[in-house]
C-alpha cells in the first residue's frame, strides 16, 4: 500500500456508517465485493489520504472485526425510538464536531470503486483553496455528491442553523452555502461515485466491476 499524499497530514476523513440500509436490506457496510465488506474498502481508502481517520456509526462493536485494531470510531447518537432515521447530515455534523483539521474528507460508506489517486489529487487542490468556498464537491446529474467531498470545518455554524430550522437535506443546506465544484480528471472517473443503495446495485458492481 502507497503512503498518504503529502497533504495528509491537514486533512481528516469522516467515514460515514449510520445508514440504515433499507433499500438494501440488510447492512451494506459488511457486504462483501472481491472478498472485503464495503466499510473495510473505503477505510483502506480513506487511510491512503490522511492517518486521521474516524467512522461515524451506532454500532461500532458491529464494525470493530472487520477493520484495524487502531480504528477510530465516533459514537453517533441515533434518532429517538418512534422518531424517524437521522439521516447523513447530522451523522455527519456529529462528526465534525471531532475534527481539529481545517479540512475534512466526507465518505459513504457504500462506495466500491474510490479511487484513491483522485482523492489526493483532488485533496491537494482544496489545501491550495482561497476562495470563500466551504465545501468543495464534484458534481451528478442530481446535483452535488456530498458523500464524497471535501469540507471546512467552518461550515459547523452555518450547519447548525440549518439543522435547528428543521432542515435535514445535505442538498437543501449546500444551496445555501458556497461550493466549489470538483472535477473528474478521467472519463471513466465518474464510476468512482457509485454507490451500493441495492441488491441490483450491489450485483452490478460484483458482475462487471464497474456500474
Amino acid at each position: 500500500m502507497s503512503a498518504p499524499s503529502p497533504s495528509a497530514s491537514f486533512i481528516s476523513v469522516l467515514v460515514l456508517a449510520g445508514g440504515g440500509s433499507s433499500r438494501m436490506g440488510t447492512d451494506k457496510a459488511l457486504l462483501e465485493v472481491n472478498g472485503r465488506p464495503l466499510l473495510r474498502q473505503v477505510y483502506d481508502v480513506a487511510v491512503r489520504c490522511s492517518p486521521l481517520v474516524y467512522v461515524v456509526t451506532p454500532w461500532r462493536d458491529r464494525y470493530r472485526a472487520i477493520l484495524p485494531s487502531d480504528c477510530r470510531f465516533i459514537q453517533e447518537t441515533p434518532a429517538p425510538a418512534g422518531e424517524p432515521p437521522y439521516g447523513p447530515l447530522i451523522g455527519f455534523w456529529q462528526g465534525l464536531a471531532h475534527v481539529e483539521t481545517d479540512w475534512v474528507l466526507v465518505l459513504a460508506c457504500d462506495l466500491p470503486r474510490l479511487q484513491p489517486s483522485q482523492l489526493q489529487h483532488w485533496a491537494t487542490q482544496v489545501l491550495s483553496d482561497n476562495t470563500e468556498a466551504i465545501a468543495h464537491l464534484p458534481q451528478g446529474p442530481k446535483g452535488w455528491e456530498p458523500l464524497c467531498g471535501f469540507y471546512h470545518r467552518h461550515c459547523r455554524p452555518s450547519l447548525e442553523t440549518y439543522l435547528a430550522q428543521g432542515g435535514r437535506s445535505f442538498q437543501g443546506w449546500l444551496a445555501q452555502q458556497p461550493v466549489q465544484a470538483l472535477r473528474l480528471e478521467e472519463t471513466d472517473a465518474a464510476a468512482m461515485l457509485f454507490n451500493c443503495n441495492t441488491p441490483a446495485d450491489l450485483a452490478q458492481v460484483r458482475t462487471s466491476g464497474y456500474p
